[in-house]
């Protein structure tokens, strides 16, 4: 595959596994939650390197679950005890990002693991370093790692979908159901945080952040059924993915920046033509019907 593919492919894996991931965080109101878990990551991955020294290898990838597992530990924590949860997502997150902050800054030295790489990320670097996969050959490694994400995604989708869906609209019925509500959300929060890590290096916090919620609103916008949400919010995170990457070659600017930007175009169509919940798009579809009716 050509470089520009495989950069396509990677931000295209990044897209898909953030948006089937935010769908279940928009539903469940929960959108916050991933601004906090994908800056928190960055705790994890400098404690990680601290104990290793090692910049890359699975403990980077334990480090950051476990960071963000604590961020969702600590926020429910939080908010079990009378403390508002949109006042607890934003304590933990500015609490555990600052210590991060301030462990590369005092402790990381010369490393090539600053902030700006931490939000930004770099996904123009990621066909350069390469593992040997059987029967594919040469891949980069943060695809291989995005492909085994997106598929534990879809298998953990499959596997408790009916749970995830009572959870996400109905906690209440779900406990009287026997569903355990509390195993549900820590699991579900695993999966953020897996899903967040796996994509942190390659494309930033910031691109995280867009993918993980704005495709998901967008889907939003256009539909009330749950399956057809999935794929709409899929379809505008690997769009998000195409567009910023061209948009990023015209202007010659940051390619993870650009597809955040797409994924906000995106979502302003759908604010304002989607005929479920658009602005002009409740408009224009009453006007249609008068129209036929009149005919």
């Amino acid at each position: 595959m050509s470089y520009t593919a495989w950069i396509l492919l990677t931000a295209s894996l990044v897209g898909l596994s953030c948006s089937l991931i935010g769908v279940f965080l928009i539903l469940r109101k929960m959108a916050m939650m991933a601004d906090a878990i994908s800056h928190t990551v960055l705790l994890g991955i400098v404690i990680a390197y601290l104990i290793t020294r090692g910049l890359s290898g699975v403990h980077m990838l334990i480090g950051a679950a476990i960071a963000g597992l604590v961020t969702a530990i600590l926020v429910q924590w939080l908010s079990n005890r009378g403390v508002q949860e949109d006042a607890s997502i934003g304590v933990v997150f500015t609490t555990l990002f600052a210590i991060g902050v301030i462990l590369i800054s005092t402790s990381v030295g010369n490393v090539h693991l600053d902030v700006q790489h931490a939000l930004m990320g770099e996904i123009a670097f990621i066909p350069w370093k390469t593992v040997s996969f059987p029967f594919i050959g040469e891949i980069p490694e943060a695809t291989l790692l995005l492909l085994i994400v997106l598929i534990v995604i879809l298998a953990m989708i499959l596997a408790f979908y009916k749970e995830w869906k009572i959870t996400s609209f109905d906690p209440g019925l779900a406990a009287s159901l026997g569903i355990p509500v509390a195993a549900m959300h820590y699991l579900f929060m695993g999966l953020v945080s897996v899903t967040t890590v796996a994509s942190f290096d390659a494309v930033g916090a910031i691109m995280v952040v867009a993918m993980l919620i704005t495709p998901a609103a967008s889907a939003y916008l256009w539909t009330d059924r749950l399956p057809v949400m999935l794929v709409l919010s899929s379809i505008f995170g690997i769009a998000s993915a195409f567009i910023g990457y061209y948009m990023a070659y015209l202007l010659d600017t940051s390619i993870s920046a650009s597809m955040a930007f797409a994924t906000g175009l995106i979502f302003l169509f759908s604010f304002l033509f989607s005929p479920v919940h658009g602005l002009l798009g409740k408009k224009i579809q009453p006007a249609a019907n008068d129209a036929t009716i009149d005919g």
